[in-house]
């Protein structure tokens, strides 16, 4: 049941991945680095073949391997988390308790991306 479920929703993180390739408000490695963690429950196979993709296996190979953001990709991670969630809280939601979740949500998110060591770009 459970490794259905993973495989499917490894595929639609696969497809909001290669989405986030072409769309600049939709990340891509969170995505393609959740997928990869479904395959990885669910099928060593499906697993196997993202990683080897020549297309989005190197997102998740060069997270993996170093284990750092490119600053340019921080920024605009966060900026769009609050964006996003400043239009909501301001147009969308509401009750009060929905837009202190939605706030204390993007600050963890902001907060956990700030965990990550920043990636030197090459020079060149």
């Amino acid at each position: 049941m459970y490794k259905q479920l993973f495989i499917i929703l490894g595929f639609i993180c696969v497809a909001l991945g290669v989405l986030g390739i072409f769309l600049p408000v939709l990340p891509t490695t969170p995505f393609l680095l959740l997928a990869a963690w479904l395959f990885a429950k669910s099928s060593d196979k499906l697993y196997n073949k993202l990683l080897e993709n020549k297309y989005v296996g190197s997102y998740i190979k060069n997270f993996r391997e170093h284990r750092s953001i490119p600053m340019p990709t921080k920024i605009f991670a966060i900026s769009m988390i609050w964006i996003s969630i400043g239009i909501s809280v301001v147009f969308a939601v509401k009750m009060l308790w929905v837009k202190i979740v939605m706030v204390s949500i993007a600050a963890i998110v902001t907060a956990y991306i700030l965990s990550f060591k920043t990636k030197r770009q090459p020079s060149e």
